[in-house]
């Protein structure tokens, strides 16, 4: 396994316990070295993969607080709406 299989693996690992703004910058990690190049295809599509699984937990937390800033100003459009 080379070394940058090793850190994403852990970035990924550790993605979990991490706060929003430590995944985004796992993301921001992961996007980077795919667009660095050099990579193997298959370590690229596992890049990929995990970076389109991050951006869609990422999302949806991202959903969640704007539905709940929303209720708490007592607004009930849902968030998509204004999209």
């Amino acid at each position: 396994m080379s070394k940058q299989s090793r850190r994403k693996g852990a970035i990924l690992l550790a993605a979990k316990e991490k706060t929003f703004e430590e995944r985004l910058d796992a993301l921001e990690a992961l996007v980077k070295q795919m667009e660095d190049g050099g990579l193997p295809l298959l370590e690229s599509l596992k890049n990929y993969e995990a970076g389109i699984k991050l951006a869609a937990e990422l999302s949806g937390e991202l959903d969640a607080a704007e539905k709940k800033m929303l209720e708490l100003k007592g607004d009930k459009r849902s968030p998509v709406e204004d999209a």
